[in-house]
């Protein structure tokens, strides 16, 4: 059942190989699980609900993947895309969550018809490279701000808008707990394990952070901390080494107050399209890259170079957007830890389906998930922000008119602290540079429409 299934002979791999790089990839990927629920939660949304839809959303996306297109590809919520709904949409723009989740519905809606037709082809073909590596390094570095922020590392000043913080402070502060050495420890760590390859680098690094706090609260007397109410939730919980401390029965009514409830008719707003415009060019872009990457790594090309089942993959990504939504969820998108299962032997949709099992299995950690410390997971984000600006390297470092509005793009994304006013300075600074430069035959139609809507919006909406 299984051959006929996914082809395993025809793609020279075995069940065993394709279980073990569904469990490695599973492995790289699974701080999704922890961080997503911590970020979102900062909206007013529950995070025991945000756990399970995590957990939910990313399997059944990640199975569809698996049993529709065939490919090694594992799914969860977007980063990046999850801090841009958390901070800019309902924190910075004000707006409820539920009316942030039904424009995420409507990119989902609008990715999902650009897949079965060439609109997908013409957006990619549209949008330089320039900018679309630039939005993947700005998604990283204000994902970056967001983690030395949430780990206390850097704090808020009058003179300088942020400064250093004391490395030396142990408490609990407006976004939970903080413990800036701690947090960067971690953030070192899983660094240096994934340097070296160390099978699990993110979740050791997060787990050897946890054991080093707790021990810190066992060893140090009490008034080493600045304790304050919150502070009485961070302890080791009944049972902390126990089996059934770590694992229990998910309830899932939980779900219940996430479950279905995007504001759609309120996501129409014309304030909105430029929120429902950046959910889905992170999103598109994000995924092609990530798709086309592993399709390399994975030899899913035949001999004239055409990826094989790209379409279907495609389509599977935009409908889990969709689908994530109905969970609660911020787009649901193909991640680049799927790299992983490839270099592991992962070659079709088996290893997609272990992923996604694994993932639904990770419903019973909820205790585990509300057991870590904040900064430790915090640390993988600033890793993960590390790993995402490393797109800038595929710049054309020796033209101005290219590099400098991807520079633009990232630097706006983090200290106008929105993804969205990032996307819109780098559209409108590429295009008035190639005009200016005498390349305006450069700038497609697409990127002048955008352009275009985007000065609108500055002059209109803002």
């Amino acid at each position: 059942m299984l051959e006929r299934l996914f082809k395993l002979s025809q793609h020279n791999t075995t069940v065993k190989t394709e279980l073990m790089a569904g469990l490695t990839t599973f492995v790289t990927m699974s701080y999704i699980m922890f961080l997503n629920p911590i970020i979102m939660s900062k909206t007013g949304m529950p995070f025991d609900g945000l756990f399970l839809a995590t957990c939910l959303g990313a399997a059944i996306a990640t199975i569809l993947m698996g049993m529709y297109a065939n490919w090694p590809v594992g799914l969860a919520p977007g980063m990046g895309l999850n801090a841009f709904f958390t901070f800019s949409v309902v924190g910075s723009m004000g707006y409820s969550w539920q009316i942030a989740l039904g424009a995420v519905f409507l990119s989902g809606v609008i990715f999902v018809l650009m897949s079965v037709t060439r609109l997908r082809e013409w957006m990619l073909d549209s949008i330089p490279m320039s900018l679309r590596l630039a939005m993947t390094a700005g998604v990283g570095l204000f994902l970056g701000f967001i983690g030395l922020r949430f780990t206390g590392i850097i704090v808020a000043n009058p003179d300088n808008v942020v400064a250093l913080a004391d490395m030396t402070h142990f408490g609990f502060g407006q976004f939970g707990p903080e413990a800036p050495a701690l947090g960067f420890l971690s953030f070192l760590l899983i660094a240096v394990l994934s340097y070296r390859k160390v099978f699990g680098a993110v979740l050791i690094g997060i787990a050897v952070t946890t054991f080093i706090a707790f021990a810190m609260t066992w060893v140090l007397p009490t008034d080493f901390f600045v304790v304050a109410e919150a502070a009485k939730s961070f302890a080791p919980p009944s049972g902390f080494v126990a089996y059934k401390g770590l694992l229990a029965v998910p309830e899932f009514s939980a779900l219940e107050p996430i479950l279905w409830k995007a504001d759609i008719v309120g996501a129409f707003e014309v304030a909105l399209i430029p929120v429902i415009v950046t959910f889905l060019f992170v999103n598109i872009f994000d995924t092609a890259g990530t798709l086309m990457g592993v399709a390399e790594r994975a030899n899913l090309q035949d001999e004239n170079g055409k990826i094989e089942g790209l379409s279907k993959s495609l389509k599977a990504d935009s409908i889990s957007s969709v689908i994530g939504t109905a969970f609660g969820c911020p787009p649901v998108t193909s991640y680049v830890e799927s790299a992983a299962g490839v270099a592991a032997g992962g070659r079709t949709g088996l290893t997609a389906v272990t992923i996604g099992l694994l993932f639904a299995a990770g419903v019973f950690f909820l205790p585990l998930a509300q057991m870590l410390p904040g900064f430790a997971v915090d640390g993988a984000l600033i890793y993960v922000a590390m790993l995402m600006m490393s797109s800038l390297r595929g710049l054309d470092w020796d033209d101005l008119t290219e590099y400098a509005p991807a520079v633009c793009t990232t630097v706006m994304m983090a200290f106008t602290f929105s993804i969205a006013n990032g996307i819109a300075f780098g559209f409108i600074t590429y295009t008035v540079l190639k005009v200016g430069a005498g390349k305006s035959s450069q700038v497609s139609n697409g990127v002048w429409a955008l352009t275009v809507l985007f000065l609108a919006k500055f002059i209109f909406l803002n």
